[in-house]
């Protein structure tokens, strides 16, 4: 993997965080930012695109994406010899390396339709006064995941990561008005939902730069529903359904204690930061 300097003309710079990847999934991700570069650089060829990859640990041998990135008109450098710093510094680290108009936090587990960074930058062109754009997101089977939150309380939080099923129908009022179902949809733009999910972060890099990125404190969880919270001090924060990805990831209770002791962790600072809502 090539390790380049990144234009000050650059249009747009994406960073993804890596730690352990899963090497499929990965494949997925990078395969579907190239289809959506090339679509971009089809309409806005005059300016460059750059990848910043954060190797956080654990990080196979990526070079046989290179060609494929390089043919789509992707510059691509690789960030490692940090350790696992966790995924919000991890990103901070990429804001070191760009100079660009726009930048998009991705997770290495998201297929992008290829009109998805199309539709974001015209949409953010046409609307200087949103600077965070979040897209629709659906899973594997093609439905709606709901990532658009309002502000949680301890209790949102406990029944929808970690109450069974079919336990959770006695709360399905109140998990709903917390993910924001009774507006957000697949077709209606929805102006400054509270918080919005840190896999897909379409950002005017100026605000990215202006917020200070992402709070470091966070090792994993919750940094981007505090660095959300934060966006609306400086910018609109807009819900785009016409930019559409499809996310691959799972909730931290079915993946083992050490996940569900950093989202305690996260979830405590996350409240000091912003004040406790138990019910």
């Amino acid at each position: 993997m090539s390790s380049l300097p990144v234009a000050s003309t650059d249009l747009l710079s994406v960073s993804v965080v890596l730690y352990k990847p899963d090497l499929p999934k990965l494949a997925i991700t990078l395969r579907a930012l190239c289809h959506a570069c090339e679509r971009l650089r089809g309409v806005r060829a005059d300016k460059g695109i750059s990848l910043i990859l954060i190797d956080n640990g654990q990080v196979p041998d990526l070079s046989q994406f290179a060609g494929e990135l390089i043919a789509a008109g992707i510059r691509q450098t690789l960030l490692s010899g940090h350790g696992n710093v966790g995924y919000g510094r991890g990103h901070n680290l990429a804001l070191r390396h760009i100079a660009s108009q726009y930048h998009l936090v991705l997770n290495p587990d998201i297929d992008l339709d290829p009109e998805a960074l199309v539709r974001a930058v015209d949409f953010l062109d046409a609307h200087p006064e949103a600077g965070l754009l979040a897209p629709w997101i659906g899973d594997e089977s093609g439905e709606q995941q709901y990532l658009c939150r309002r502000v949680p309380s301890v209790l949102d939080l406990l029944v929808r990561g970690f109450l069974p099923q079919r336990f959770r129908r006695v709360f399905a009022s109140r998990i709903a008005r917390y993910e924001m179902r009774d507006v957000i949809d697949g077709t209606n733009v929805v102006r400054n939902p509270p918080i919005v999910s840190g896999c897909f972060m379409f950002f005017r890099t100026n605000v990215l730069a202006q917020l200070g990125g992402f709070d470091p404190r966070y090792f994993l969880y919750f940094e981007d529903y505090d660095l959300s919270l934060r966006a609306h001090e400086v910018a609109e924060v807009v819900y785009v359904p016409l930019v559409r990805v499809v996310h691959f990831g799972g909730n931290a209770s079915r993946k083992g204690f050490a996940h569900i002791r950093m989202f305690g962790a996260s979830a405590v600072r996350f409240f000091n930061r912003f004040g406790w809502r138990w019910l």
